[in-house]
């Protein structure tokens, strides 16, 4: 027996990336998994992401581990979408136990957005995507959790929270990460008396296949230079983070932010 066994987890975003690394590991801690994503493809947009795959999607390689599993594909910035898919995910895998709300993405150049000059298009469409979809997320998962008292919501930040980029860019992704951190507390309090547990964690600079790929596989020192580990992370150590933060080794745990950055301090 997994310490999920007989639970239900729902993971956005989770086509690939991270996402799909979170998937496999509360898969392999006995987890249902029910998988939200606006493109259950996604993955076949990154060469260095497609050749993880096993299967057509993750969903599939799931189930053909022994996991029960169910993806809808939907935008998760449409409150009455994200409502419909969790529906359609109770209906198939029964009462959601966890939620990790890990969609998100920026949008534009990193060296644009500065905070006096956002781009409203892009700024809208971050803030729904990350802030936006986290809150309809939890609204949606959140009554069937307070009902039967017990329940672990993670939402993901950023170091972009943290840490400003020295001249101010990138501003509507940092500032909507910002907010799902202090969203979170105020969840925290709302739902503790319910005994549902509300976390926060922040990730830094992690070798997945899409990011590794963007970078063309070459890592600088201007990447890990501020980096105390002197390296980038690993999805299957921000998977052991989720790990913590889903199951009972974080009962006393809530409203935290855990940041999984090793050791960053600060952008140059």
């Amino acid at each position: 027996m997994g310490a999920l066994s007989g639970k239900t987890a729902i993971i956005t975003g989770g086509a690939r990336g991270l996402g799909r690394v979170y998937a496999h590991h509360l898969a392999d801690l006995g987890a249902k998994i029910g998988i939200i994503d606006i493109d259950l493809h996604s993955y076949k947009k990154y060469q260095g992401e497609a050749s993880l795959l096993k299967e057509d999607t993750v969903v599939k390689e799931l189930e053909s581990k022994g996991t029960k599993a169910a993806g809808v594909q939907t935008d998760i910035g449409i409150q009455t979408n994200v409502e419909e898919a969790v529906s359609t995910i109770h209906d198939e895998l029964g009462n959601v136990d966890i939620l990790v709300a890990n969609a998100g993405g920026g949008a534009g150049k990193m060296n644009e957005n500065q905070a006096s000059n956002l781009n409203v298009d892009q700024y809208n469409e971050v803030m729904n995507r990350n802030l936006n979809g986290t809150i309809y997320s939890v609204n949606a998962v959140a009554p069937m959790m307070k009902k039967r008292r017990c329940g672990k919501i993670v939402t993901i930040s950023s170091i972009a929270a943290l840490f400003p980029f020295a001249e101010g860019t990138y501003a509507h992704y940092g500032t909507a990460k910002g907010a799902i951190m202090t969203y979170t507390k105020y969840l925290a309090q709302e739902l503790g008396p319910y005994n549902i547990n509300a976390n926060c964690m922040a990730v830094g600079r992690i070798a997945t296949g899409r990011s590794l790929e963007l970078m063309e596989n070459k890592v600088d020192n201007n990447l890990i230079e501020p980096i105390a580990l002197g390296r980038l992370g690993k999805p299957e150590e921000c998977a052991g983070v989720i790990e913590f933060l889903t199951t009972n080794l974080s009962d006393y745990v809530t409203g935290a932010v855990i940041e999984v950055t090793g050791g960053f301090v600060g952008f140059s």
